[in-house]
């Protein structure tokens, strides 16, 4: 009997498809967290500036804790009713305001000094009397 056999007849054949799945992306997770774990935490934060480390902090909270509710989910533990579900709300929330701040960031400045010279420019001012020229065109040579 081959490993595959033995392994097939552990567990329903319907979720074979998930659970392959499922093992291709711990394989990704610990590809990742041995790459992080290769630098040291305080070398990593010296090339990051404040609102990356933020970032960074925030995505490992967030992972530490999705994986713990996975693990409660294995033992048989609804995790929508253990205090785990208010953290990853809680970390959700302050994602959301990193975001806004990064957005904020990345919107355009106005320049208020080009903004008055374009509004000041496109506004018709009306001239005085003696700065009136005639409506005529300017007379030229005629051409024959």
């Amino acid at each position: 009997m081959s490993e595959d056999d033995i392994n097939m007849e552990e567990y329903p054949t319907e979720i074979h498809d998930y659970l392959a799945a499922f093992e291709k992306s711990l394989g990704s997770v610990d590809e990742m967290l041995k790459t992080m774990m290769s630098v040291s935490r305080s070398e990593l934060l010296q090339k990051l500036d404040p609102l990356e480390q933020a970032k960074l902090d925030l995505v490992s909270a967030y992972t530490l804790n999705s994986m713990f509710w996975v693990y409660l989910s294995t033992q048989g533990i609804n995790p929508k009713e253990h205090p785990v579900k208010q953290e990853l709300e809680r970390i959700r929330t302050y994602m959301n305001k990193v975001k806004e701040i990064a957005d904020k960031k990345m919107a355009s400045k106005l320049d208020k000094g080009a903004a008055a010279r374009f509004v000041r420019n496109a506004l018709w001012e009306p001239k005085d009397e003696s700065e009136h020229t005639s409506k005529t065109p300017p007379r030229g040579k005629k051409r024959k």
